[in-house]
């Protein structure tokens, strides 16, 4: 699982859980 940290991710972003999708489409459910 990915750990939260202070670093802001957009929802657009790359997902730091390292998939390769958008932050939105992955872990930011």
């Amino acid at each position: 699982p990915v750990k939260r940290t202070n670093k802001k991710i957009g929802r657009n972003d790359p997902c730091p859980c390292g998939s390769g999708k958008k932050y939105k489409k992955c872990c930011g459910k």
